[in-house]
């Protein structure tokens, strides 16, 4: 009898407003990288019509106790970042150059900052950095795709990259930034065998030139040179059903038409729904957040597990306490895909890979101003040498602690 079941995964575009707001927190963290690689940064962002709110704690030691705002110009980064997504047109309420910024910016807490810092024993410091929150996080990798993730959240993150790289390489003059993406896949036996739904929701002017866009105009272009460009056209059936913008009209969009926050897409920057998640957001976050370096650091070992042959599925689970240099607990799941006994697998990734806090960030080099390539179509499965997360450089150190 054969396992048939129908998964789902969605993205959403740049213009969204959440990822508006992980979009500004990640350049601001990029900006204080810059100065300083040591820099400490929480920032989360706000928007809603007119209005952007910048906040959190950073603090630089490089610049010692003086305001970071005094070093980083936060209206003109965001200024920037909502320019480069695309909100420029004068009709919107929502513009790079007329939002009004409110900058809320304090240093880290003390309190945080004795836990995370390097312990000192004998007087010398010492690498103990400990974790800068406690929770779980988890990486996961998987043989359905090329780049070793879920086909569903792959398939929906290729639809939001090329709307995006359509309008703003001179496609419809109709297209706007804010837009969503889902793609339903088919499995028999844990394999994707087709596609039973595809939506998109893509914001679009009224008129244009003193004529309506139709919705059978968006919803021409969006099969034809959307759908049909970027997925399998193997997947594709006579049954797979296409739904463009459901509603029938989707103009007032972005910041103007919902509200954004930092991390609140958490689900499309991991896996999809497809793996699990511990919770903790990334935009916005620097490396000694295990929230974000940690999950990196889960990805980077699931990944090369399932390179390295010895599962088709692999998630990693692993938790911290606030100041703790060790994780309190790594657990390796291989869902029975497993070329060689699961106890052997975690041994060689005990001896391969280290999960202390620092050691995360050594390992993979994450001290760099890097993440505004991570906060769109998702944190994994992407081809960037930067992205130290995604490169299968142990695969032979797996199989020789084996």
């Amino acid at each position: 009898m054969s396992n048939r079941y129908i998964f789902s995964s969605e993205s959403v575009g740049e213009g969204h407003p959440d990822k508006v707001a992980d979009t500004i927190s990640d350049a601001v963290l990029d900006a204080c990288l810059t100065i300083d690689k040591t820099s400490r940064v929480a920032c989360e962002t706000y928007v809603k019509s007119n209005i952007v709110v910048v906040g959190g704690e950073i603090t630089i030691p490089k610049i010692g106790t003086r305001n970071p705002t005094d070093v980083i110009d936060v209206p003109s980064i965001a200024r920037e970042a909502i320019r480069e997504i695309g909100y420029v047109n004068d009709d919107d309420v929502f513009h790079a150059d007329k939002v009004f910024i409110n900058v809320i910016l304090t240093g880290q807490s003390v309190d945080i900052a004795q836990g995370v810092d390097a312990r000192k024993a004998k007087g010398k410091k010492t690498n103990k950095q400990g974790a800068g929150d406690q929770g779980l996080m988890f990486g996961y990798a998987c043989n359905e795709t090329p780049e070793l993730m879920p086909a569903p959240i792959m398939f929906a993150h290729r639809l939001g990259r090329e709307l995006t790289k359509t309008r703003k390489n001179g496609g419809p003059e109709w297209l706007r930034p804010d837009a969503k993406s889902q793609v339903s896949v088919v499995y028999e036996n844990n394999k994707p065998v087709a596609i039973s739904n595809v939506v998109i929701s893509t914001q679009h002017v009224d008129k244009l030139n003193g004529k309506e866009v139709t919705h059978a105009e968006i919803e021409k272009f969006c099969i034809e040179n959307v759908i049909k460009k970027v997925l399998p056209a193997k997947l594709l059936t006579n049954k797979t059903e296409f739904l463009i913008n459901p509603t029938g009209r989707f103009v007032v969009g972005g910041p103007q038409g919902d509200t954004g926050l930092t991390g609140r897409k958490i689900i499309v920057d991991s896996y999809g729904g497809m793996g699990r998640h511990g919770g903790g957001a990334f935009s916005g976050k620097d490396p000694t957040k295990v929230d974000r370096s940690a999950a990196y650091m889960g990805r980077w070992v699931a990944k090369n597990i399932v390179k390295a042959g010895l599962a088709s599925r692999c998630e990693l689970q692993f938790a911290y306490a606030i100041g703790h240099p060790d994780p309190v607990s790594v657990h390796v799941e291989t869902f029975g895909t497993n070329t060689v006994s699961n106890d052997r697998i975690v041994r060689a990734v005990n001896r391969v890979f280290s999960f202390q806090p620092s050691d995360i960030i050594d390992q993979l080099n994450l001290r760099r101003p890097i993440y505004g390539k991570t906060t769109n179509y998702g944190h994994f499965g992407k081809n960037d040498k930067d992205l130290t997360w995604e490169h299968t450089n142990k695969v032979e150190a797996l199989k020789k602690a084996l």
